[in-house]
């Protein structure tokens, strides 16, 4: 069975919209004008590049990276490597022709049955929506989590406020940074 991460940067509060820069939310960029940037703060990144196999994304995600990442060299390894887009919505015509084999999952189930088939961890980045409905669904495996000493306030959220039974988290892998960023890596405790 395959490893199912969610990666993200995150806020103090939870909130993971607009980190980069996308156009839209009030507090858009936080990651990069906010806190003082330390290169050794970011060696996950790389990291999950080198050891996933697949990338898993939601619509809007994979409509705002396949514009921009599969020009640059920062997402070189994520190019060749198979990419799964969660949408009822989008169609075969929709997916960019120059960012690798990108397949459409129309459901939870079909992430299900990914996570089923053989091969490596797969990563999933940005996909706000998407993360939330992994969680209460139970498919996550792992979460790797920069977490940002800021309080963004209104935002989307990594986690629902879905009324769940508890979910146990291990924590395997931590760090704290110069910058007040704080690396948690968290397994989920079955």
């Amino acid at each position: 069975m395959r490893t199912l991460i969610s990666s993200a940067f995150i806020s103090l509060d939870g909130v993971v919209e607009g980190p980069g820069g996308e156009p839209g939310y009030r507090n858009s960029g936080w990651t990069v004008k906010d806190v003082e940037f330390l290169p050794e703060a970011f060696e996950i990144k790389g990291r999950e590049q080198k050891e996933a196999t697949a990338m898993l994304l939601g619509r809007t995600s994979y409509e705002a990276f396949s514009q921009v990442w599969p020009g640059m060299e920062d997402f070189a390894d994520y190019k060749l490597m198979p990419k799964y887009v969660v949408s009822t919505t989008l169609g075969d015509g929709d997916l960019v022709p120059d960012w690798g084999e990108t397949t459409i999952l129309r459901s939870l189930e079909d992430v299900a049955a990914l996570k089923e088939t053989e091969g490596g961890p797969v990563i999933v980045h940005g996909s706000a929506t998407l993360n939330r409905n992994l969680s209460d669904a139970g498919l996550v495996d792992r979460y790797h989590l920069l977490v940002f000493p800021l309080l963004l306030g209104a935002g989307k959220r990594l986690f629902s406020n879905t009324d769940k039974d508890t979910q146990k988290l291990k924590l395997v892998e931590h760090e704290t940074y110069a910058n007040g960023l704080q690396k948690q890596v968290f397994d989920v405790v079955r």
